[in-house]
């Protein structure tokens, strides 16, 4: 894994944005794996800024989130749908026939996450998966426990998920108990992998991450078996973090 350490949370989302960039320019038509959450808001805004500024085309880029929640209206604020919207989507040119996020109020929810993935292999996976990384090591909604093996699936959410996403509601009891998420096998089909890490509370997780052993009690220990990742974090979350591990 490739660690490059920056300033802080401003820095660490400019410099990711930059990467994308970069491997946009050269792979316009590229599948991109997006996250949610409170992490990527910045770098989805230096994205926009970009795209104001500078024009980056995105009409031939696909799209492909990681997670939805269960039982929320896609125009319900804290769906993700809505999150997508709000931070990228509507503020690009990427064409909505081209993003794709799990539907979470499917009739047949099983079906929904079977089609997902298909979709997911008939786009030959991710050209770049973004991902966020959890205080208990999930990623997507992967929480720990779940096999290396599994495919798009539904979760059921870990208490301590949902508390640290309540801040996003008006309280605990209104968070969700179920998602749909692309599942750690999906991710992993990805050719490369962009991980961003910020704050003095990913500390510990990142530590984990770096110099634990890969079990599936600590979903992102998985990772280390991908040819091609690099995290960006903050002087924060690197805390604990040997600089000799930097790129």
């Amino acid at each position: 894994m490739n660690i490059i350490h920056t300033k802080d949370y401003n820095n660490m989302s400019r410099k990711a944005a930059q990467y994308l960039l970069d491997k946009i320019k050269h792979k316009p038509d590229m599948t991109l794996g997006l996250a949610t959450g409170g992490t990527p808001v910045k770098f989805y805004d230096y994205l926009v800024r970009d795209h104001q500024q500078q024009d980056t085309s995105y009409k031939n880029i696909t799209t492909f989130n990681l997670d939805e929640y269960i039982g929320l209206d896609p125009k319900d604020t804290n769906s993700y749908h809505y999150y997508m919207n709000k931070h990228l989507f509507q503020q690009i040119d990427i064409p909505q026939e081209q993003t794709f996020i799990p539907n979470g109020l499917a009739d047949n929810l099983l079906e929904e996450c079977r089609q997902y993935e298909q979709t997911i292999d008939h786009h030959g996976g991710m050209d770049l998966q973004i991902l966020g990384l959890g205080g208990n090591g999930h990623i997507g909604f992967n929480e720990p426990g779940t096999s290396f093996n599994q495919e798009t699936h539904i979760v059921e959410l870990a208490e301590s998920t949902r508390q640290a996403n309540a801040r996003f509601f008006q309280d605990l009891n209104k968070v969700p108990t179920q998602a749909i998420t692309m599942g750690i096998a999906s991710i992993m089909k990805s050719k490369e992998i962009l991980l961003l890490v910020s704050g003095e509370q990913k500390k510990e997780a990142l530590h984990l991450l770096i110099n634990g052993e890969v079990s599936t009690e600590f979903p992102a220990s998985i990772l280390k078996k991908h040819p091609h990742v690099t995290i960006i974090a903050d002087e924060k979350a690197l805390a604990d973090i040997h600089s000799s591990y930097y790129a």
